[in-house]
């Protein structure tokens, strides 16, 4: 359709020129005429709004307010007095319905829409100058040093170099500016400034460049150091302690660990109250020194005074006295109240238990102030159910499970209800054990069981009732020296090979022994040992009845060794020898003598598989043993894998041959938590012989030794 005007058409002027020529006021014709005054420009302008407000009022326009003041000069009226909105009360604040103003949507990206629009790079500038400067004998530092740290703590660096718009890089911009003059006052150059600045990429595309510019200024060492502190015992107690010496660089870490070492170091050397104040450093811009000030409240020298328990209390102070490894009257040491606490944790019978000491303005006889050792305790539930599984090639399957009630017969008198069950064992078990019986580590236990094996070797049905009094290790306090005593009564209906008749034939044994061991123990770790070594001997006089009366002597010799050859690399190796003397073989239980083969003994074969066979080829045990295993473990992580070779045999005589020796070879995995390895062992035997396993595989919890 045509349009009603063409475009090429003149357009029809919106008002003519004789109508503009009507609302515009003519121009004076005389320019030089006298102008008029403001007076007379003020009245003229009242006048044309008294017209309008006349002509608004024909027209059935409102009029503004009068003026209620009046105030002639108002460009807005006030409002009158009569408007009721003015009268009314205000409504309650608790009438407002108002909703929290959330700043979110502006402050940050959405993630599910908004991405990162821009790239960028960042450098650092002006630090070449510390590889000079920085050139200390303690403490040196260089540019690669600061860059390093920066990256660990920068926000432009975690950002990856990405940013949804300028202003977010500009806001990392100047947090990492701060960072910076942070990281280098830590390191002494305390006038140090970083300015930051952006550099445009100059075409299309490229990433823009963020720029540190650090001034580093000079490197202040420490001047005079100086302790606001009472008179200690020793007198040098807090200056050998504290580190860093005149003339070294004022480096923030080093400062900070020298007294945080002061703090430990008071409460062990009998201040338990000690506490350090708020450093002062005066710089001195001149000499490019800072003398430090650190106030010490010391406190009273105190030693060990009473112990007082309070709480829902699992067992009473007096046990806890046997629990302490310190005596009223002692010089104070934190590290022993710090052993204290691990020790009642360790007993499982608390939820809640803390220890501190408190003055008790008590003098000693040796002038120092007792210090009550104070024990909080709430006390925890006492059972616990625990459970364990394995598997051996040659033994199966085998689960363990207790029920225990750890303080029934307080203090710490537990009993305890165990079975198992696998392939090979059937049983179950009732004990009784007492542990810090009188003395710390010190376990008395009691126990009666009844038992199912049925192996290779020989089948037995077994009831045995026995007692010990152990001086145990724990990995609280691992100790040099270790001991264990007690006895054994037993009677054992077991099925073994009669060489007389030629078939398996089955006898009761009646056995009385008082076993004993003795341990000596230089290792580092009690679990997962990686230097030193240990050394155990085990003697168990014992009287058999059953086939006569017999009686003989069990000894057993065992010695392991570890050394850490480098980080992460541990070569162990370990050697067993035992004999069992004054008896035949034959007049032994099976139960009591000698075998070897299995995950704990000479891996690549099965369990007991090793040594003398009947004419079944099943092994019958014998009165003498030899082994030796060496294993090369690495450990990467939580993870390691290790190399072993393990060697054995058994012998019929009391007096090991060592000859005939088998080999084992093989690999294993070890997964490690904080109970100890997780062990994963594949062997396979050297030599292999008819109707032993090509392969055999070990799970279990644990290091093999």
């Amino acid at each position: 359709m045509d349009s009603p005007q063409s475009p090429t058409e003149p357009r029809a002027p919106i008002i003519d020129d004789s109508e503009f020529d009507r609302t515009i006021p003519a121009i004076d014709e005389n320019p030089d005429a006298t102008m008029g005054s403001v007076e007379e420009w003020d009245a003229e302008q009242q006048k044309l709004e008294r017209e309008t407000q006349q002509e608004d009022s024909e027209d059935g326009l409102s009029a503004l307010p009068a003026l209620q003041d009046a105030d002639p000069d108002e460009l807005i009226a006030d409002a009158p007095v009569n408007d009721p909105e003015i009268d009314d009360p205000l409504t309650p604040i608790e009438g407002f319905d108002v909703e929290p103003f959330d700043e979110r949507q502006y402050t940050e990206a959405d993630d599910g829409e908004q991405t990162a629009s821009l790239r960028y790079d960042y450098r650092i500038d002006g630090l070449e100058s510390l590889d000079e400067s920085g050139k200390t004998q303690v403490r040196p530092v260089s540019a690669d040093d600061i860059r390093s740290l920066f990256e660990e703590l920068s926000a432009l660096e975690e950002a990856d170099g990405k940013a949804a718009n300028g202003a977010m890089v500009s806001a990392r911009m100047q947090e990492d500016q701060q960072l910076l003059v942070d990281i280098m006052t830590g390191q002494g150059f305390f006038d140090a400034s970083v300015n930051g600045m952006v550099e445009l990429p100059e075409t299309e595309g490229e990433k823009l460049t963020v720029v540190l510019q650090v001034e580093p200024g000079r490197r202040y060492n420490l001047g005079a150091i100086i302790f606001d502190a009472d008179r200690v015992v020793p007198e040098d107690l807090i200056t050998k302690n504290f580190v860093p010496k005149t003339g070294e660089p004022i480096v923030a870490e080093r400062v900070l660990a020298a007294e945080a070492n002061i703090a430990v170091v008071l409460p062990q050397e009998g201040y338990p109250f000690a506490e350090t104040g708020q450093r002062d450093i005066l710089l001195d811009p001149d000499t490019g020194t800072g003398d430090y000030m650190l106030p010490v409240n010391i406190g009273p020298r105190s030693s060990y005074g009473e112990i007082v328990t309070n709480g829902t209390t699992a067992f009473d102070a007096d046990h806890i006295a046997v629990l302490s490894r310190f005596e009223k009257g002692a010089l104070y040491d934190s590290r022993m109240v710090d052993d204290l606490r691990k020790a009642l944790v360790a007993t499982g019978l608390f939820s809640i238990v803390s220890v501190k000491p408190t003055a008790s303005g008590e003098t000693a006889p040796d002038g120092t102030e007792y210090a009550t050792i104070n024990v909080e305790q709430v006390a925890g539930p006492p059972r616990t159910l625990a459970g364990s599984a394995g598997y051996s090639t040659g033994q199966g399957f085998r689960l363990e499970g207790s029920w225990t009630h750890r303080n029934l017969f307080p203090p710490e008198g537990a009993l305890i209800a165990s079975g198992v069950a696998g392939t090979q064992e059937q049983g179950a078990s009732l004990t009784f054990r007492r542990s810090n019986a009188g003395r710390r580590d010190r376990t008395v236990e009691l126990g009666l069981s009844a038992l199912h094996s049925d192996f290779e070797a020989y089948e037995a049905f077994t009831g045995r009732l026995a007692g010990r009094i152990s001086y145990d290790s724990t990995t609280i306090w691992q100790k040099r020296l270790t001991y264990s005593y007690g006895f054994e009564i037993l009677g054992s209906n077991e099925q073994d090979f009669n060489f007389t008749t030629g078939v398996r034939d089955r006898r009761t044994f009646y056995v009385a022994a008082l076993p004993g061991q003795v341990t000596f123990d230089t290792t580092d770790n009690l679990l997962d040992p990686t230097q030193g070594f240990r050394l155990s001997a085990k003697l168990s006089p014992e009287a058999s009845l059953g086939s006569g009366a017999q009686l003989y002597v069990r000894d057993l010799l065992e010695g392991t060794a570890y050394y850490q050859f480098d980080d992460g690399i541990v070569i162990a190796g370990r050697a067993r020898v035992g004999s069992i003397a004054g008896a035949d073989r034959e007049l032994i239980a099976p139960s009591r003598r000698y075998y070897a083969g299995g995950g704990g003994s000479v891996r690549g074969f099965g369990y007991q598989e090793l040594g003398p066979k009947d004419i079944e080829d099943r092994p019958i045990g014998g009165r003498s043993l030899v082994e030796a295993a060496a294993e090369v473990r690495y450990r990467f992580g939580d993870y390691g894998i290790v190399g072993f070779v393990d060697a054995g045999q058994v012998y019929t005589s009391s007096t090991p041959g060592f000859d005939n020796l088998r080999y084992g070879v093989g690999i294993g995995g070890r997964f490690y938590t904080n109970f100890g390895p997780l062990r994963v062992d594949v062997a396979t035997p050297i030599n292999r012989q008819l109707g032993e396993s090509r392969v055999s595989v070990y799970v279990s919890i644990g290091q093999a030794f």
